[in-house]
């Protein structure tokens, strides 16, 4: 079979506006509960988009930690490429893909730190080689296995079972602007609903799919 072959039928939902909840942060709560009630597998799981300098778009896969009216929270290194990204082009683009429920949400807006003592939280409450693991690891860099089995092992002995938090490893939120929630639909007639901010207010639209 050719990939221009490949085909899914989506029949599974619907989003109507009278379905909708009138603040996006409500809406998101609402499917992610269901996507955990059917068992998606990671779905915490999103896609973070980010921008450098020369205008380069770079995505990954990251877990989102924090969800609330303020924003949405991930955890990593501040050196690493997307973290080079965030420090000149503070702004963020994030995906969620629940394939089983045949839904996308997109979440566009900037970013910003979030503070020492939210991040000092998380990273206490990591297993014990997740936070070995970012000392050792100068993510994004050029390295060997050896090199990095040799840097972990050297940081087991150093801090044992109580490492601190690293100066340079903490928690961006990204605070949105802008919401798509996307049920497949048959035909290719999707529905897309969008919350726009606007002057403090979200203003709910429905768009062609």
């Amino acid at each position: 079979m050719s990939l221009a072959d490949l085909r899914q039928t989506y029949d599974k939902n619907e989003l109507l506006e009278s379905q909708a909840a009138a603040s996006p942060f409500d809406q998101f709560a609402a499917w992610f509960d269901e996507a955990l009630a059917a068992e998606v597998p990671e779905p915490n799981a999103m896609t973070l988009a980010t921008v450098d300098a020369a205008g380069q778009p770079s995505a990954r896969i990251v877990l989102v930690k924090g969800a609330d009216e303020r924003g949405f929270v991930f955890y990593t290194n501040y050196e690493s490429r997307k973290g080079h990204d965030l420090a000149v082009n503070p702004r963020a683009s994030l995906l969620f893909f629940w394939q089983p429920l045949e839904r996308q949400i997109r979440i566009e807006g900037h970013i910003e730190k979030v503070s020492p003592e939210e991040s000092d939280a998380y990273y206490k409450s990591r297993p014990l080689g997740s936070r070995i693991g970012a000392w050792a690891s100068h993510q994004s860099q050029p390295v060997t296995r050896e090199a990095l089995e040799a840097s972990t092992r050297e940081f087991e002995q150093r801090y044992g079972e109580n490492p601190p938090r690293p100066p340079h490893w903490g928690g961006y939120r990204v605070v949105p602007s802008r919401f798509e929630f996307w049920q497949g639909r048959p035909s290719r007639l999707h529905d897309r609903l969008v919350y726009e901010l606007d002057a403090r207010q979200w203003r709910l639209s429905r768009i062609s799919p």
